[in-house]
């Protein structure tokens, strides 16, 4: 009989991707520096390189050696490295312990993209989750249902951050869901920090692979997702219908929890800091920094769900809302619960505080132009007061609220 691997905080990639990040740091953090010196170099009237924020002359030089240096000893410790993991034990590493999987799956919320694009270990890669583990269809559940649940975490999040505490009692929204109707629940596990668009393809094409190989006829699939997570799943659904796949056929809820559905107050303050940074001669080059932050937050700046969005050339460029209308996917009952931290509905309330991340009226798609508002029917609107954003996750009335709607 074969012993369980335990959860592990580190694996044998991890001093190969930790590589990675600090060449990355490496690398901005003199780009960011040469840009502050071209600015001083500019602002006593001295010349600086040609190209715009590169200095010139023996400065140059030094700069642009660092920069070199370091993406060559990066390429050298990351092929090293990787030779190295070769001569390693090569039992298999097991699963991540809850620890290691938070903190990666926070890391690629602020940089995911950038992970993803290097390759970087550390990069999550979009599974539906069964039991704690990746779903195999060679090997599915021993008692499949019909019905599917699908449930969506949020950015920074992983699909284990769904079970929590209240008053001391687990709660999983999820499971607790699926039990009482009968469902097997799928938890995504997904890199929060590439555009919604991509993830939202993405999980639709692993949806249709999933009811093309479900071991039983399904008949019935719900959706349900927390903050990023809603979004990517109109993403999926647009996906879908637009590509002409079969899964949506099935598909008869999409509930979603504090989601921001036309965008979050705090990325819209990361675009302002930015574009401040830009507009000021000395902290130009610092605007670099607020570059940083991933495709997956900007996203968020509206709520950005089609890849016709997502695709702008420069999306720290446009700060304004370039959005194409998406209503809500006719013939799916759609529900949203919306929380604040107000004990009462006010102006103030809606527009500014919210759940502590996400307006009142972004998360039951309120909009001031008709062609963005989203038709939640005022029957299917449940709106929770002194809650939190990370309250919904746990909060008895939310259980409670989707049990009747679904059951």
């Amino acid at each position: 009989m074969t012993t369980p691997q335990p959860p592990k905080h580190l694996r044998r990639s991890d001093l190969r991707a930790t590589a990675q990040l600090l060449t990355q740091a490496t690398r901005q953090v003199a780009q960011v520096v040469e840009g502050m010196h071209r600015s001083v170099l500019d602002r006593i009237g001295l010349p600086g390189g040609a190209t715009p924020g590169r200095t010139r002359g023996i400065t140059g030089l030094v700069y642009r050696s660092i920069d070199g240096v370091a993406a060559l000893v990066g390429q050298g410790a990351d092929s090293a490295l990787a030779q190295t993991e070769r001569w390693l034990p090569p039992a298999p590493d097991g699963p991540d312990s809850p620890q290691r999987l938070a903190l990666r799956a926070a890391l690629n919320g602020v940089m995911g993209d950038r992970l993803a694009e290097q390759g970087n270990p550390l990069a999550l890669p979009m599974n539906l989750v069964f039991a704690g583990e990746p779903l195999d269809l060679a090997k599915p559940p021993s008692q499949p249902q019909p019905r599917l649940l699908i449930v969506l975490h949020g950015l920074c999040m992983n699909d284990q951050q769904w079970t929590t505490t209240e008053q001391g009692q687990t709660v999983n929204q999820g499971e607790t869901l699926a039990q009482v109707l009968g469902a097997t629940p799928l938890f995504l596990r997904y890199n929060t920090g590439r555009h919604i668009a991509d993830n939202g393809r993405e999980l639709a094409q692993q949806l249709e692979a999933l009811v093309r190989h479900w071991p039983v006829p399904v008949t019935q699939i719900s959706l349900l997702g927390h903050s990023m997570g809603g979004l990517v799943a109109r993403s999926a659904v647009w996906v879908a219908q637009t590509d002409g796949m079969s899964w949506p056929t099935h598909l008869r809820h999409l509930v979603t929890l504090g989601t921001p559905h036309h965008g979050a107050p705090l990325e819209r303050a990361g675009q302002w800091v930015h574009t401040v940074l830009g507009a000021l001669p000395h902290t130009a080059p610092l605007a670099t920094l607020a570059r940083l932050r991933s495709a997956g937050i900007t996203d968020l700046r509206h709520g950005q769900v089609r890849s016709d969005e997502a695709t702008q050339a420069n999306r720290f460029d446009h700060p304004d809302d370039r959005r194409l209308p998406l209503p809500l996917p006719k013939g799916v009952a759609c529900f949203a619960v919306a929380a604040t931290l107000a004990g009462q509905r006010s102006r103030v309330a809606e527009r500014l505080l919210g759940d502590g991340l996400v307006p009142l009226r972004s998360a039951l798609g309120q909009h001031d132009d008709p062609a963005h508002q989203l038709a939640f029917a005022p029957e299917h609107q449940c709106v929770l007061y002194r809650t939190g954003h990370l309250g919904l996750l746990s909060s008895p009335a939310v259980t409670a609220q989707l049990l009747r709607w679904l059951g």
